[in-house]
């Protein structure tokens, strides 16, 4: 019998109405198709933020991470490496990879994707701290219990 447990059995249309937004490191992500539209396959999230948002370092375990540039100019790090990423660059990120992004246009916005729903459960978790930038101690534990690691500051413009 093969295996359906990350496969689509229902077709999903979402929209903005239906969409969850999560307020995150002093931004808004968008929730634009969910683990759970996709049986845990993958989520896409939809960002627009300004200048100076960034991640922390960080490690995920399990899934990998692709990032779409719409608009604007993120620097990502990846294995030590900086690489510009403008509008219309795409960036892979392997699971098991040091990376972290930081926002160096005045604004920019990006969609990702990630390979499972960890990260999107990471980011409401950790909203549902009762504050978009939780302390960095509680940050990391609530990352650790979604398989991601966070192993170095936030990157900076």
């Amino acid at each position: 019998m093969a295996d359906t447990s990350a496969r689509i059995l229902n077709p999903t249309v979402t929209t903005p109405d239906t969409q969850r937004v999560v307020p995150f490191l002093g931004e808004l992500y968008r929730v634009r198709v969910s683990g759970a539209d996709t049986g845990d396959g993958f989520a896409v999230l939809d960002t627009e933020a300004r200048r100076g948002h960034a991640s922390p370092m960080h490690v995920h375990r399990n899934d990998s991470e692709v990032f779409l540039v719409l608009s604007g100019t993120l620097r990502v790090v990846v294995d030590g490496q900086e690489h510009e990423a403008g509008e219309g660059s795409a960036a892979v990120l392997p699971a098991g990879r040091p990376h972290g992004f930081v926002i160096v246009s005045p604004t920019a916005r990006y969609l990702t994707l990630h390979h499972g729903p960890a990260f999107e459960r990471f980011i409401a978790a950790a909203s549902g701290e009762g504050d978009d930038v939780p302390d960095p101690a509680r940050l990391t534990a609530i990352a650790a219990e979604h398989g991601i690691d966070i192993v170095g500051p936030p990157l900076l413009p």
